[in-house]
């Protein structure tokens, strides 16, 4: 049984492929397209997910969309309608599109498909379409470990849920409750989001990234004017301040007089108070994120939580969860936001549609290793082609060599296997550094990936010895759990940087791995392990065992505004346009330095000329 789920129209498009239960395929649009959180019709992903089985459009047995269309229009209609004559504007600029494309998305689908497979319309497999917060808990519950678990969903909006709890038995997801829209903690949190001036449903992370350079001054002020949050963790928010319900902007001049301030423009200076609203928001979201987790686990009863929706990205109430609400373990869909919700709609229909048997054996999703890969013979074509100077070296030897330019102060783009799945690079397309470097967190932000100095970076650990550096046992594969630095790690301060504010802190290294400790002593941590990714484990080994330091800092290879990189002449361009030293490609290794562009063909000027051009391709995030 061939199983095609699909995500798209809302924001980052996406393709998963299911056969007879298992998770063969799932990838982004975006990084097909190279447009960042591309949100139209995923016509590469499904290609790439029909090419890894050699299928046609004809072999499939059913296609299932995320989404139930008709229930999301109704939901539009009944807020404009109750919250009439506000957002007239908004109504005039969404209905068209609806009445045009959205109200009949199954024509839409069934047109884009066929055009696809070269086949008619009604040739094309059996439609269906899943709510869109079911899709979310499918894709939590249905891969993960537990034969039975507690699961919450939380995001913006689906058709009407924005928080929901089910509970995940054998092969079924049993809804417990939700809360609907306008209320929603993740709109809250978009909506300051968009207030400290970056981007929504992109630049939420940068906001938890910010957090702990400020102090929380207006969580109590949060708490009176903008949401009421029970003890249960349920809430609502006062509709006053937002305008996301009938504008076109999330929040409102009310909103803007609370803060004394109007939203920070795009790309312009943070200031102290940005930070501070930042720590705040922050702080209110994981006190309701704790409240709810303590209710779902007193309610559904069960030893195991597993989450989905974009909230569940918040790897900083994650990690509160797991150490603070008593569940002995806890399981996060790696591509938790829309992406994620392709696959879970496919295993909804294997499951619950077509009612399959589940016996859970292990976390399902292969690391997340589910998209493109390229063979050895594939990066050594492409080297060919453009007449770059590469080495040729086994596994073994290249280890060795990569320890040593690691531990040289190096950076590396390391490319390998297959793509990741979800947002975060997790071993296969990284740029790595030597976390013990106090300069790398800068030089990786400024001079490789070209963005804001504040961002933090992620370890990337051996799992056997993730307890010697952090206060966490126990696994943390997705880079979706955030833990203390282990207290002997750490450096003391002294009185006069306590007394540092905002981006002075990052300035002060506060452990043995700098580069990887944020300014809170936290680090949001991917533990790696040699089942699931043997030669990402070998690597870091190799570097252990030259410094005796079992983790090196990862971050997605791409720069600012640019999805993570798919194909090997990506990863090449990439390389060459940014300041990194050293590309690994599968088994070859290049050298900045030896690249025939680099040996004086082109002058430093005409370098900086071309760096930027490909900067401009990209739309910043």
């Amino acid at each position: 049984m061939k199983i095609l789920g699909l995500s798209a129209y809302y924001h980052d498009s996406a393709a998963a492929l299911v056969i007879d239960g298992q998770i063969i395929a799932a990838a982004q649009e975006e990084r097909f397209s190279r447009k960042k959180h591309d949100a139209r019709f995923p016509s590469n992903a499904i290609r790439y997910c029909l090419f890894e089985r050699n299928l046609t459009l004809r072999d499939l047995d059913y296609i299932v969309f995320y989404d139930k269309p008709l229930l999301k229009f109704e939901r539009l209609l009944e807020t404009y309608i109750a919250l009439a004559p506000r957002g007239y504007r908004s109504f005039t600029a969404a209905m068209p599109v609806w009445i045009k494309e959205k109200l009949f998305l199954k024509t839409t689908l069934k047109r884009e498909l066929a055009s696809l497979g070269e086949v008619k319309p009604q040739q094309v497999p059996k439609l269906l379409f899943t709510e869109h917060h079911q899709a979310h808990a499918a894709g939590a519950f249905f891969p993960s470990p537990f034969q039975k678990a507690a699961v919450l969903c939380l995001d913006g909006v689906g058709e009407w849920a924005t928080t929901s709890v089910w509970k995940g038995l054998d092969h079924q997801l049993i809804p417990q409750w939700q809360i609907d829209f306008p209320h929603s903690l993740g709109l809250l949190y978009s909506a300051f989001t968009y207030f400290t001036g970056f981007k929504v449903n992109s630049g939420e992370y940068k906001l938890m990234g910010l957090a702990p350079y400020g102090e929380p001054k207006y969580t109590q002020l949060i708490y009176d004017h903008l949401l009421d949050l029970k003890d249960d963790g349920t809430y609502r928010l006062n509709l006053d301040y937002f305008n996301f319900a009938t504008g076109l902007t999330m929040t409102n001049e009310r909103f803007s007089r609370l803060f004394g301030r109007p939203p920070r423009s795009p790309e312009s200076d943070l200031t102290q108070q940005d930070m501070d609203i930042a720590a705040s928001i922050q702080q209110v979201t994981e006190e309701v994120v704790l409240r709810l987790a303590r209710t779902v686990k007193q309610e559904v009863d069960s030893e195991y939580l597993c989450l989905s929706g974009g909230v569940a990205l918040n790897c900083v109430a994650n990690g509160r969860i797991l150490r603070e609400c008593g569940f002995k373990d806890l399981w996060i869909q790696p591509a938790a936001g829309d992406a994620g919700s392709a696959l879970g709609a496919a295993l909804s229909v294997w499951h619950e549609y077509l009612g399959n048997q589940r016996v859970a054996e292990g976390d399902r999703m292969a690391g997340a290793y589910l998209g493109p890969r390229f063979s050895h013979q594939d990066v050594k074509a492409y080297l060919e082609a453009v007449g770059a100077v590469y080495d040729t070296l086994p596994d073994e030897q290249l280890f060795l060599k990569l320890a040593e330019i690691l531990e040289d102060g190096q950076v590396v783009g390391w490319f390998q296997g297959r793509m990741e799945f979800g947002p975060r690079a997790l071993g296969n397309r990284s740029i790595i550094g030597d976390p013990r470097n106090r300069n790398m967190q800068s030089t990786m932000n400024l001079k490789i990936k070209y963005r804001e100095s504040f961002r933090p970076f992620a370890p990337s650990v051996l799992a056997e010895r993730v307890s010697d550096y952090f206060e966490m046992e126990g696994r943390s594969p997705y880079m979706l759990l955030v833990a203390p630095v282990r207290a002997e790690q750490r450096h003391p301060m002294t009185p006069e940087q306590q007394a540092l504010f905002g981006i002075e802190k990052l300035r002060v290294p506060r452990s043995e791995i700098p580069s990887v400790t944020h300014v809170d002593y936290s680090a949001r941590i991917q533990t790696v392990h040699a089942d699931t990714n043997p030669r990402y484990h070998a690597l870091i080994r190799a570097f252990e065992q030259r410094t005796g330091c079992g983790l090196v800092v990862n971050t997605s290879f791409n720069v600012r505004g640019e999805p993570i990189v798919c194909t090997p002449g990506e990863a090449y361009h990439c390389f060459m346009n940014t300041e990194m030293d050293y590309l690994v490609l599968e088994n070859c290794l290049l050298s900045k330095r030896e690249q025939p562009e680099w040996q004086g063909a082109e002058s430093p000027e005409s370098r900086q000329q071309q760096r930027a051009r490909y900067l401009q391709t990209f739309e910043l995030d």
